[in-house]
């Protein structure tokens, strides 16, 4: 008893937002650089902790910092003292009637029908008081609402430099470009080509966007073009449901429709398209650490992806 005393007297704050810094960075760099300390202080603190715990949290090498069974058992205790605190923090601060902790989320539309569902099903079970806002947009506007502290975190592509500047940016999948249809869909019963599928009406992304690109290229490069009878949206929900109860072919970003696939409600079109497909990764600030509970949806993100 007196050494878990000890021990819990000694145990600093600095120690906890240090060690949840690097866990959710997943290198001492990234970490120091997050929490504006040199990697050498940043070090020096990981040590100390290590040391009153009595037990290796972290496995540093060349890929990072990869957290030990131990360390992923700690991080659970680090998190909930953390979250009290922000908690305790906010209800001091809070008018009657507000919730005491929010997460604000940005993602691309595609991304948040393909991931989002699961994910806050699963966070919610773990943090039954946190609400969330989530809200759909193209990538400019989410790169823009991460900077301006409008969101906490966002679900989008890597940009032009100029545009990440101050933003962390970490690979979810790679999102391939599909055609998709009902599975009644009169196409099914023929063989196909591009140049036939573009008879049929589509639902494609507005112009200016990474799919709506990757679509003309496809078309170009079979000497197709996109027909008049056509649907320009960011919705994907509107997109989703022309497919499904009409004869609409959808160009739509492969995480979108996953789940729809796997449970048939929508086929895709054996069509081949170009590239290994895009990256889709989870961005935030870089001199903003997330919250607690922000830090627990990351954790969950990254759960949900295969592999």
């Amino acid at each position: 008893m007196e050494k878990n005393g000890l021990f819990t007297q000694r145990i600093r704050l600095r120690h906890l937002h240090t060690f949840v810094a690097v866990a959710q960075q997943g290198t001492l760099g990234r970490a120091a650089e997050t929490l504006n300390l040199s990697q050498p202080a940043l070090s020096k603190t990981l040590n100390e902790l290590e040391q009153l715990t009595g037990t290796r949290l972290f496995e540093r090498g060349r890929l990072g910092a990869q957290m030990t069974l131990m360390g992923e058992q700690f991080l659970t205790h680090a998190v909930k003292v953390l979250d009290a605190l922000n908690h305790a923090g906010q209800s001091l601060n809070q008018k009657d009637g507000q919730n005491a902790t929010v997460i604000r989320v940005g993602a691309l539309p595609t991304a948040a029908l393909g991931i989002l569902p699961k994910v806050i099903g699963q966070f919610h079970k773990q943090q039954s008081d946190v609400t969330l806002q989530v809200a759909t947009m193209n990538n400019t506007m989410l790169l823009s609402g991460l900077k301006s502290g409008e969101l906490d975190l966002g679900i989008g592509r890597m940009s032009d430099p100029e545009l990440m500047t101050g933003l962390n940016y970490e690979l979810l999948f790679l999102e391939s470009l599909k055609l998709v249809v009902r599975p009644g869909h009169p196409l099914l019963h023929e063989n196909i080509t591009l140049s036939r599928v573009m008879e049929w009406p589509v639902v494609v992304s507005p112009k200016g966007t990474i799919p709506r690109q990757n679509a003309e290229s496809l078309l170009i490069s079979q000497g197709c073009k996109m027909p008049a009878t056509c649907v320009e949206t960011l919705s994907a929900s509107l997109s989703r449901q022309l497919t499904v109860d009409y004869d609409y072919v959808w160009f739509v970003p492969s995480g979108a429709v996953k789940e729809d696939l796997r449970q048939g409600t929508l086929t895709s079109l054996p069509v081949p398209t170009q590239g290994a497909g895009e990256p889709i990764g989870v961005l935030t600030r870089v001199d903003t650490p997330l919250s607690p509970a922000a830090q627990i949806l990351l954790s969950s993100i990254r759960k949900s992806m295969p592999g």
